[in-house]
C-alpha cells in the first residue's frame, strides 16, 4: 500500500516568544510565514475561527509558502456554536465563500471544532456532516471534526464520519476525550500538552510514541497532519522540529 504524506506543523505563525528562539531576531515580521512554511509541512490557522479574511490575505498566504505546504483552517465559530448544527448551512456557505479557494493546492483540511458542552446527537450530527461539501469552486475539500464530549466515543458517530470521509481529531489533551478512530483517508492530530520546562515541549519518550503513531497511520495509506498546538506554546516549534527529526 502507498504511504500517505506526513505534514507536521504548528498553530499560527505570529507569536512574540518565538522571535529570537525559532525566528532569527533580525527576521522581518512580514517574512515569518515564509520562514515557518519552509520549516514545517503545515500550519493550522486560528484566525479563521473568529472572522472572515480578506481575499488579499488568502492570495498573500498562498504566495508565501512552498509547493507541498498546506494550511489547515479552523472553520467559523458561527457554524459550530448554534444550538442545532443542522441549521449551519448558510454559515458554512458564507465561510467557504470568503475567498479561501485562492489557496489552491495549499488548502489542507477544514477543522470543525465543537463546543465542549455539545453531546452526541446522531441525527443532528448526520445532518451537519451532510452539509459539508466535498468540493468548492472545483477545489476538493477535506473535513475534520473535533468533538469534545465523551458521548462522541460512539460507533454510530464513527460510522457517520466514515461514510463521508470525515476525519475525527486525535487530541492529546488534559481536558477533553482523546478519540483514535480511523474514519477517513487522512488522520489529524492536535497535541496540546507541551510543558514549558521541557525544551522540546514533550519529553523524548512521548515524541517517540507520536512518531511511531504517525508512521503507523501513514503506512496504512492515510495522509497525516499533526500539529503542536497548545500547552506551552512557546515550545511548539521545537516540539514540531523534534518530531520531524524522528520521522526523517
Amino acid at each position: 500500500m502507498t504511504r500517505g504524506a506526513i505534514r507536521i506543523g504548528i498553530g499560527g505563525w505570529t507569536f512574540p516568544p518565538w522571535r529570537g528562539d525559532f525566528y532569527p531576531p533580525d527576521l522581518p515580521q512580514r517574512r515569518e510565514l515564509e520562514f515557518a512554511a519552509n520549516a514545517f509541512g503545515a500550519i493550522e490557522i486560528n484566525a479563521t475561527f473568529y472572522g472572515r479574511q480578506s481575499p488579499k490575505s488568502w492570495e498573500n498566504w498562498a504566495q508565501a509558502v512552498p509547493d507541498g505546504f498546506q494550511f489547515a483552517l479552523k472553520a467559523s465559530r458561527y457554524c459550530v456554536t448554534r444550538s442545532q448544527l443542522a441549521d449551519a448551512g448558510e454559515g458554512i456557505g458564507n465561510f467557504l465563500a470568503q475567498g479561501l479557494t485562492a489557496l489552491g493546492d495549499r488548502l489542507g483540511p477544514i477543522l470543525w471544532m465543537l463546543a465542549a458542552r455539545r453531546e452526541f446527537d446522531a441525527a443532528d450530527i448526520a445532518a451537519f456532516l451532510d452539509l459539508l461539501p466535498r468540493e468548492h469552486d472545483g477545489l476538493p475539500l477535506r473535513h475534520v471534526i473535533e468533538p469534545r464530549h465523551e458521548t462522541f466515543r460512539d460507533e454510530r458517530f464513527f460510522d457517520l464520519c466514515r461514510k463521508r470521509d470525515v476525519a475525527i481529531v486525535f487530541g492529546d489533551d488534559d481536558e477533553f476525550p482523546c478519540i483514535d478512530a480511523d474514519t477517513a483517508s487522512f488522520a489529524y492530530a492536535r497535541l496540546q500538552r507541551m510543558r514549558p520546562e521541557v525544551v522540546t515541549g514533550y519529553p523524548p519518550g512521548m515524541l517517540d510514541a507520536f512518531a511511531e503513531r504517525t508512521k503507523r497511520w501513514s503506512a496504512g495509506g492515510r495522509d497525516v497532519y499533526m500539529f503542536m498546538i497548545n500547552g506551552a506554546k512557546e515550545r511548539a516549534p521545537a516540539a514540531a522540529l523534534a518530531l520531524q527529526q524522528r520521522l526523517g
